[in-house]
């Protein structure tokens, strides 16, 4: 069709071969069923992101949603560090320097302790991978929190500083601290205790644990998940600095530095482990598809009545599966950009997407989507005062303005193709709270309950396809428990929201000075 042409024109050039992926599977039956009978046609009709990245098989029992930053905190704190026993692996932009994460720093060392008492020598380890620009802010900062962990257990943990190849030079001398974040980031929110995994969009910070909304994603027990995302992070921490006893940081033996080396010797490096994490998890994964596969059709011409019966009686195992979604631009990338701009463009009519960024700053591509295709859009976004920088100094302070002008254009654009009903945006309020919460939720057509959510760091605007690392993972399922843990987190975040019409921009809170509508432009790449 004409959309598919424009589409392919517009944003994958020689990728354009991944909108053809879908055929690879069966073709999905149209839904004409009642309201969530999704399975298991629903649910399979995505199985075509696996071409792409590794998909593991799990049950729906072992996936569990949850709500609150409290609850993310007690989790990180109780549940997991405290109980984990051979692996501790957290990503995420940076470690804050309050009262709160110093007793996080504190269950971390009463683990790795613990481990020491069992048999004189630990099999705990700790691999932590933060930003280096954002981990280096300041003189209290990440590094200075975990700096003691490193010299009480030089030979458990392992600390990483991921520096972009893009902030080099003169660029790197001349840019002043906070600014030099703008250029590029490790950002990518994963929290790992032996088979259990955290995704999340939030970072290990005070806000995070008490009055940021985010989302989280418990998945437990899961090893062969909980393996891909250790691998994942050992990669990026492979071509990361590495912090020292002494608060310095060095590189690997044999590794191109980021800053000073090669920048195309270093991507391409940085490209093959990170592919190769991939593709081997990928191959691992078929393997056992295949095996299993084999393993339920081993005989299966002469079945009895018995175990024709038998084989009813026995549920599948795997109801969900989770397909890990990599975004890593610099070093060439784009899996999350390429699955996300597929969701979107495949969405039928009468499909329902809820979209929410706690930063609305959308790419052209993801915009022309939205604007262009057939499904209802119901897109939840900060408001000026639960922004991250509302209230801050200096020119952060101007950020929601700026926002609030890429809010009003975008709306602006909806109402003159006459799209209202079909693209809805929403605004997070809530008092004394702010918003950081991404990820999608999709409805097929008929029902009531999503199949499908994305849940991880990407935020959908510029930034994350093009300068950050970013993770996230789609979670495809045919169970209707899980689809109504997730239904329940989005209307729980719809929740506090009002529908933006006309009238919100002329609010006097919504006034955009002259000068941040003339800067927006040239600098909305860089938030």
């Amino acid at each position: 069709s004409g959309r598919i042409t424009a589409f392919l024109d517009l944003s994958f050039h020689s990728s354009s071969w991944l909108l053809l992926a879908p055929l690879l599977t069966s073709p999905a039956p149209v839904i004409t069923a009642s309201p969530c009978s999704l399975c298991p046609e629903g649910a399979h009709r995505f199985q075509w992101i696996r071409n792409l990245v590794p998909e593991f098989g799990i049950s729906s029992s072992h996936v569990k949603v949850l709500s609150s930053p409290a609850e993310f905190y007690e989790l990180l704190k109780a549940s997991c560090i405290k109980t984990a026993k051979q692996r501790v692996v957290m990503a995420s932009l940076y470690l804050g320097t309050g009262i709160l994460e110093q007793e996080l720093v504190d269950c971390l060392e009463e683990a790795l302790e613990k481990s020491l008492q069992v048999k004189g020598s630990s099999d705990l380890r700790v691999s932590i991978l933060l930003d280096f620009t954002r981990g280096s802010r300041g003189m209290r900062n990440s590094r200075t929190m975990l700096t003691p962990l490193l010299q009480r257990f030089p030979q458990q943990v392992r600390v990483s500083l991921f520096h972009t190849p893009n902030l080099r030079g003169l660029l790197r001398l001349l840019i002043p601290e906070r600014f030099n974040e703008t250029i590029g980031l490790q950002h990518i929110k994963v929290y790992l205790f032996d088979d259990n995994v955290i995704l999340s969009g939030a970072n290990l910070s005070d806000l995070y644990f008490t009055n940021r909304q985010d989302r989280y994603v418990l998945l437990q027990d899961s090893p062969e998940i909980a393996d891909f995302f250790t691998e994942l992070v050992d990669a990026i921490g492979d071509v990361s600095l590495q912090l020292q006893q002494d608060d310095t940081v060095q590189m690997m033996e044999g590794m191109v530095h980021p800053y000073q080396g090669d920048k195309m010797a270093y991507c391409e490096i940085a490209n093959q482990k990170v592919m190769g994490v991939i593709n081997s998890a990928r191959t691992r994964q078929e393997i056992l598809h295949a095996k299993t596969f084999h393993d339920s059709q081993e005989g299966s011409p002469l079945f009895s009545q018995q175990d024709s019966q038998a084989s009813e009686d026995r549920k599948p195992e795997h109801d969900t599966w989770i397909y890990p979604l990599i975004q890593m631009k610099p070093f060439g990338i784009q899996i999350d950009e390429m699955v996300t701009e597929t969701l979107l463009t495949e969405a039928e009519r009468g499909a329902r997407i809820c979209l929410t960024t706690g930063y609305f700053n959308l790419t052209q591509a993801y915009m022309d989507l939205i604007l262009g295709t057939r499904a209802e859009y119901r897109i939840l976004l900060a408001s000026p005062e639960v922004n991250g920088f509302f209230g801050a100094k200096g020119v952060a302070g101007a950020i929601p303005a700026a926002y609030v002008y890429i809010e009003h254009q975008f709306y602006s654009e909806v109402c003159c193709l006459h799209q209202q009903e079909r693209v809805q945006l929403q605004e997070y309020s809530r008092p004394g709270w702010t918003f950081h919460a991404k990820g999608l939720w999709l409805y097929l057509a008929g029902s009531n309950l999503p199949c499908l959510t994305l849940i991880g760091s990407p935020n959908f605007g510029y930034r994350s396809v093009h300068r950050d690392l970013e993770a996230q993972v789609a979670i495809v399922t045919e169970n209707k428990a899980l689809q109504q843990q997730l239904h329940q987190e989005q209307e729980q975040l719809y929740l506090c929201s009002g529908v933006v019409s006309s009238s919100t921009f002329e609010q006097p809170n919504r006034y955009v000075k002259l000068w941040v509508k003339l800067v927006t432009p040239l600098i909305k790449n860089f938030f």
